[in-house]
C-alpha cells in the first residue's frame, strides 16, 4: 500500500498525542460483523435505520456502531439497531490498531467526511472492505489537516467505494486524484424508517366505526401534556362538532390520570384497550399500547407528536407518522430529532405549535382533508427519500459478505 508523505508525517505526529486509557472492549462474536461509523447525529440515526433493515435481511449478523462523540449526547437514548454503540475519538496509531484488530470487521461503512486517517489505514491494512457514503464538498474543504495537503487524498484512496453527495463533490474528488471508478454520485444519507404495522381487521373495523368522521391523533402523550391536548380538542370541537381525538400514551400507567382529566373536561371517551366501541357520541379514544400506533397513524390524517411540550421534552421520531401519510404537528422541544423535523417543516409537511391554544387552531385548520393531504404527500416524500440509497448500501454489503464468506461460515 503506497503511503503519502503527508500520511507519514501525520502518523509520526499522532504518535506524540496522548493515547486514551485502554478499556476492555466487549468480546467479538463469531461470524459476520459489520462496522458502521457516523460523523453526525443525523447520520447516526440513518445508519441505525440501515442496521435494523440489514438485521432483518441477514439474521445473525453482528453490528458495531461507532460515532464521533458530538453525534450523540451522553444522556441520549442508545440507538436500537446495533449490538454495540460507542464513541470513537482516538486516532492514535496504537489505539487504531487495537480497535480494528479486536473487532476485525467484515465491512466498514463510514458516513461523512470527518476522517480518522490512522483508523482507516489500520482497517485497510487487514483487508477490511471500506465504503464512505454521504461525502459532501463542504467537508472536503473544511479538512482539519490542511497543513498536510495530501492526507485527505491518501485517506480517501483507502476506500474501495466512495459515494459523493453531488457532482461538485465528484469533481473535487477527481481533482484530488481519486480514481473515477471508485466514485459514485448518490443521494444524501437519510433515515428510512420501517413504519409500524397494524392489524388489517382492526383497520377495517375502525374505519367503518368512524363513518367518515374527522380524526386527529395525539401520539406519545405524557401526563404533563394532557391539559394542552384536551384544551386543544375542546377548542376544535366548537368548530368541528364530530371531531374525534385519539390519544396514544407514552406510559400505560397514566391511563387512569387521563380518564380523570377527561371527566373534568366533560369529554366522552372510549378505552380502546378495554374493548370499548367507538360510538358516534365518543369524543376521545384512549390507546395505551404502542403496538397500535401503526393503526392510528393510518386512520388519522393529522398527528400531533407529543413528548415535545414542556420542560424535559426532547421529541420523538416524526418519520413513522410521515411515512404512513399523516401530517405532523409538534411542540418546540424536539432536540433528539431536530434535523428530521426541520426537513419535514421545510417541505411543508410539519408545523410547530407552542401550546394548547395554538394546537387547537392548527387542528381546526389542518384536519380538513385537502390541507392534510397536501402535507401528508410532502411528508411521505421526505420520509422515503433515502430509500434508494439505503437499498444500494445494503445490496453492496450483502454482495461483499457473500463474496468474502469464509468456508467455516457456510458449513
Amino acid at each position: 500500500m503506497v503511503r503519502s508523505l503527508s500520511y507519514a508525517a501525520y502518523r509520526a505526529l499522532s504518535r506524540r498525542s496522548p493515547q486514551s486509557a485502554p478499556q476492555a472492549p466487549p468480546a467479538r462474536p463469531k461470524g459476520e460483523l459489520i462496522w458502521l461509523h457516523a460523523t453526525s447525529a443525523a447520520r447516526l440515526s440513518a445508519l441505525n435505520d440501515l442496521a435494523r433493515r440489514l438485521r432483518m435481511m441477514r439474521p445473525g449478523i453482528a453490528i458495531l456502531h461507532t460515532h464521533v462523540p458530538s453525534a450523540r449526547p451522553e444522556d441520549a437514548p442508545l440507538p436500537g439497531g446495533a449490538d454495540w454503540v460507542m464513541p470513537l475519538d482516538s486516532d492514535h496509531p496504537a489505539s487504531a490498531r487495537q480497535f480494528v484488530g479486536h473487532w476485525r470487521p467484515d465491512f466498514c461503512l463510514w458516513a461523512g467526511g470527518i476522517l480518522m486517517p490512522n483508523v482507516i489505514a489500520a482497517a485497510a491494512e487487514i483487508g477490511v472492505p471500506l465504503c464512505i457514503a454521504d461525502l459532501g464538498s463542504a467537508e472536503l474543504q473544511s479538512s482539519r489537516h490542511k497543513w498536510l495537503p495530501d492526507l485527505t487524498r491518501s485517506s480517501l484512496d483507502m476506500f474501495t467505494w466512495i459515494l459523493a453527495s453531488n457532482q461538485t463533490t465528484q469533481r473535487n474528488l477527481r481533482r484530488l486524484g481519486i480514481a473515477a471508478e471508485k466514485i459514485t454520485v448518490a443521494p444524501r444519507l437519510r433515515g428510512n424508517v420501517l413504519p409500524p404495522g397494524c392489524n388489517d381487521d382492526d383497520l377495517e373495523s375502525v374505519t367503518q366505526d368512524l363513518a367518515a368522521r374527522q380524526v386527529w391523533l395525539a401520539a406519545h402523550v405524557r401526563p404533563s401534556e394532557f391539559a394542552a391536548v384536551l384544551a386543544a380538542h375542546r377548542s376544535a370541537l366548537r368548530l368541528v362538532h364530530r371531531l374525534l381525538l385519539v390519544i396514544s400514551l407514552t406510559d400505560r400507567s397514566s391511563a387512569e390520570t387521563l380518564k380523570s382529566a377527561l371527566g373534568l373536561a366533560r369529554l366522552r371517551y372510549a378505552d380502546w384497550d378495554e374493548g370499548d366501541a367507538i360510538e358516534d357520541g365518543v369524543q376521545v379514544v384512549i390507546s395505551d399500547d404502542p403496538a397500535d400506533l401503526g393503526l392510528w397513524y393510518r386512520i388519522a390524517p393529522l398527528t400531533f407528536l407529543a413528548s415535545s411540550l414542556g420542560e424535559g421534552a426532547r421529541g420523538v421520531n416524526p418519520m413513522e407518522a410521515a411515512a404512513l401519510g399523516s401530517a405532523v404537528l409538534y411542540g418546540p422541544n424536539v432536540a433528539d430529532h431536530a434535523e428530521a423535523y426541520a426537513r419535514l417543516a421545510a417541505a411543508g409537511a410539519a408545523r410547530t405549535v407552542a401550546n394548547g391554544d395554538s394546537l387547537g387552531s392548527a387542528v381546526v385548520q389542518l384536519v380538513a382533508p385537502d390541507h392534510a393531504a397536501t402535507m401528508a404527500l410532502a411528508g411521505w416524500e421526505v420520509a422515503t427519500e433515502g430509500a434508494d440509497l439505503i437499498d444500494m448500501l445494503i445490496d453492496r454489503i450483502q454482495d461483499t459478505l457473500d463474496r468474502n464468506r469464509h468456508p467455516h461460515e457456510t458449513a
